[in-house]
């Protein structure tokens, strides 16, 4: 199978999915919408966005692809580099680049590259059997139709007395069909307030959101670490390897060197690995020149201590 394949499966599970040497794939959360034009209703999604900026080797996609394919970090990684450069020549050359279930991507006229996404899949696992549907407009017209007909059906007798009373059943028709159309308009505009109040929500949650997908793309949780008072020393030594087998990565730094300890004394050969081009704190279960033997290290900690664990791999 293709990478955009694998991509396209990451983005169910992450919110952000960088391709080495070509850029990464964003989600954001797009809350449900009512089309009045159309009367259409449209569920809860994520929208894909592609950052070009972004093309450092994360090891999410690495990782993932050569535990499929049953290959070699190394070998993926060539693989995966062929495939960056191969669509990045298509984009120079004109092309469109077409990534299925993913979106479309080309080179505007001043050579920066343009992204649009494709909405046939819905990758937010939380409207899954949810799917778009158009809600029949009530016109007064049929209602009055409605009332006409089933006034009709019912079978009534006049009587010499009543017909004086029956004088008013056209009145009492035309309050009921007045009333229903006082309802159908007091539900309109409800509906209509609870919209402009989602898209003020979406407006005022986007610019946050924005900001903070580059962070998850780390996908662990940053907040301050509960753990018993403790004398600490500043963490200074730094185990490098070329490939690092990630335990978290923390805003702040005296929650990393507590989660260093914490390992340690499970019997973890942890270390501190510095800061992160997002300014975070590394941590890592241990690190590895050889890229099996850190893979291999890898599916033993997803195991038994964290299936949040990934690989990182530097230059």
């Amino acid at each position: 199978m293709g990478t955009e394949h694998y991509i396209a499966e990451l983005l169910y599970r992450y919110n952000c999915v960088m391709v080495p040497e070509f850029g990464a794939f964003l989600t954001q959360m797009k809350y449900a919408v009512i089309n009045d034009a159309t009367n259409s209703f449209y569920p809860p999604s994520k929208v894909i966005s592609f950052n070009e900026q972004l093309t450092s080797n994360d090891g999410l996609l690495v990782s993932y692809m050569a535990d499929a394919e049953k290959m070699s970090y190394e070998d993926m990684q060539k693989q995966i580099a062929t495939v960056s450069l191969k669509w990045k020549k298509l984009l120079k050359e004109g092309h469109r680049l077409n990534l299925p279930n993913i979106g479309e991507l080309w080179l505007n006229k001043e050579g920066k590259t343009q992204f649009q996404p494709s909405y046939q899949v819905n990758y937010l696992t939380s409207s899954f059997g949810l799917s778009t549907f158009v809600s029949t407009p009530i016109s007064r017209e049929v209602l009055k139709e409605e009332v006409v007909e089933l006034e009709e059906k019912i079978p009534f007798m006049i009587t010499p007395e009543a017909r004086k009373e029956s004088t008013l059943r056209p009145y009492l028709k035309y309050a009921a069909v007045i009333l229903l159309a006082i309802a159908t308009g007091f539900t309109g505009y409800r509906l209509y307030n609870e919209k402009v109040y989602d898209q003020e929500l979406v407006r005022q949650e986007a610019n946050q959101q924005v900001s903070k997908n580059i962070q998850e793309a780390t996908f662990f949780n940053t907040a301050p670490l509960e753990l018993p008072a403790v004398s600490l020393n500043v963490i200074t030594n730094k185990k490098s390897g070329v490939h690092q087998v990630i335990a978290g990565a923390f805003r702040i730094q005296e929650n990393a060197e507590k989660k260093v300890l914490q390992l340690k004394e499970k019997g973890y050969d942890a270390s501190y690995l510095g800061v992160n081009q997002y300014g975070l704190h590394m941590v890592a279960y241990g690190s590895f020149d050889d890229a099996k033997e850190a893979l291999n290290y890898l599916r033993k900690i997803k195991q038994s201590e964290s299936p949040e664990a990934w690989l990182r791999s530097v230059k």
